[in-house]
């Protein structure tokens, strides 16, 4: 904006530039506070939406896949178990979405249990029942 066209020029002169009396537009009380002043007054509404996050948030990338329980493995075996040549349980988790197998739970069969990840007490209570647990470079 040209200089000769700003309201500055045409206030030269006139001591407080269109602002009533002298020092209404001068520190910060013509803006309502400084900081969070007036977050619970007359600023409440901007202050009550969410304020905006600053600089870089990095996000934490999620594991994608499901888990199970050790305790849902009889009723899955219903659904999507095979019997294996050897006269073996076989559960294929991998195959079906899931990624790892957690500990919850009781088991009462000997499975053969294919699948990503698998914890030590669930590793433990296959192994109990008389089954195992196959991970993805085991034959």
């Amino acid at each position: 904006m040209p200089t000769r066209l700003r309201k500055t020029r045409k206030m030269r002169g006139s001591r407080t530039h269109g602002w009533g009396q002298v020092g209404q537009h001068r520190k910060s009380g013509s803006r309502g506070g400084v900081g969070r002043a007036g977050s619970m007054g007359h600023k409440f509404l901007s202050f009550y939406k969410e304020e905006k996050e600053k600089g870089f948030v990095r996000k934490v990338p999620r594991v994608t896949g499901k888990e199970i329980n050790v305790g849902e493995l009889d009723e899955l075996y219903g659904k999507i178990g095979v019997q294996t040549a050897e006269g073996q349980k076989l559960i294929d988790l991998s195959a079906h979405g899931y990624s790892k197998l957690l500990g919850a739970g009781e088991i009462s069969s000997a499975y053969v249990i294919k699948v990503a990840q698998c914890s030590e007490r669930a590793r433990a209570k296959v192994e109990a029942a008389g089954g195992k647990v196959i991970g993805p470079g085991e034959a």
